[in-house]
């Protein structure tokens, strides 16, 4: 490929035809191609880098880690879990619909992994999300105030398709801290699906508040139309660190 076709590929944001035209050009040649296939191989190599480029760019925003799918989570480990509604979920359509998603357990029994693998699901499907924990999002959103992007901040959580909160109720919350988390759940309310990971039983999530007006509201707002996924098992965790140890004595 000459420097004059690399760079006028350039001018015109074709990148994926550079990176594969030689191999491409050697293939007509060997198969003996219309020069019409030839091209539609080309414009196929750049729409399936142009696609890897949008997926990775919503990966990078969305904040997640990128090993946590639905492939790498171990189901076998715990038989109770609903595999069959995990991947119903994995379709997206809850996000469609703007459904809310709980997934509640003790620590390590795979809440994480499998809130991240829905947020998988949904950047492979060109869906926006967004993953955070609570704590991380309720800190950036408060610091917000001391360099006024506040609504901006707010905005950064609310308009997604789809936010995945991790560790919701790990702790209580501060006055401020309860209402800002109210304030992101109040505009997602039927405007976008939130999953929401829990260490805690949903009994106990009124205490989190601190208020109870504000709990009610909260609360009323996650529940609606929400599937409510509790995980009762061992801990993936203690069981590998089991293995490790024993595998080294």
């Amino acid at each position: 490929m000459t420097n004059q076709l690399t760079q006028q590929l350039k001018s015109l944001k074709l990148g994926g035809i550079i990176d594969t035209l030689d191999v491409r050009n050697r293939e007509a040649l060997e198969r003996k191609i219309t020069y019409m296939d030839f091209l539609s191989l080309l414009i196929e190599d750049e729409i399936e880098r142009r696609n890897q480029a949008r997926f990775n760019r919503r990966l990078k925003k969305a904040n997640f880690d990128p090993n946590k799918t639905l492939e790498s989570f171990d189901f076998d480990f715990n038989p109770a879990i609903d595999r069959k509604l995990i991947f119903d979920l994995a379709t997206c359509q809850y996000i469609e619909r703007k459904e809310q998603v709980w997934l509640m357990g003790q620590s390590g029994v795979g809440k994480s992994h499998l809130a991240q693998a829905l947020a998988h699901e949904a950047c492979r499907r060109e869906i926006d999300a967004v993953f955070t924990t609570v704590d991380k999002m309720l800190r950036d959103i408060n610091g917000g105030r001391a360099d006024g992007t506040l609504g901006k901040r707010i905005r950064k959580y609310s308009h997604p398709a789809l936010l995945v909160l991790d560790e919701f109720a790990l702790k209580l919350f501060k006055v401020q801290e309860a209402e800002d988390f109210y304030e992101v759940i109040s505009q997602r309310c039927e405007k976008g699906a939130t999953v929401i990971t829990s260490n805690r039983s949903f009994e106990e999530w009124p205490e989190v508040f601190g208020d109870s007006l504000l709990a009610s509201a909260t609360i009323d707002r996650l529940s609606f139309r929400a599937h409510k996924i509790e995980i009762v098992g061992p801990s993936y965790r203690t069981d590998k660190n089991r293995k490790n140890k024993k595998g080294k004595g």
